[in-house]
């Protein structure tokens, strides 16, 4: 079944940042991911939250779940961590 991986950013340094989100692609399709939506323009209409979201498409909350604890990913997670604040989440599809 798929599964997303969905988060929710609010960058705090957008130069460190960048150098994290410039590798997230490669390695994510590395592992079977597709990115559905990387940032970019959007409309609040309830509630409130950060100006980036992100949501990658897996086949399987396995491969999802295993590109997050890669060696790869978890090597520049630390940039991600120090120049944003941010919930991610695993979501299986229907």
């Amino acid at each position: 079944m798929t599964a997303y991986i969905i988060a929710r950013i609010e960058v705090t340094d957008l130069e460190d940042y960048k150098t994290y989100a410039s590798q997230t692609v490669a390695l994510a399709e590395k592992a079977g991911g597709t990115f559905l939506v990387k940032g970019g323009p959007m409309t609040q209409i309830e509630g409130s939250g950060p100006d980036r979201h992100v949501i990658i498409s897996f086949p399987t909350r396995e491969q999802a779940l295993a590109w997050y604890e890669s060696p790869e990913y978890q090597a520049i997670l630390p940039i991600a961590l120090r120049s944003s604040r941010r919930d991610l989440v695993v979501v299986d599809g229907i």
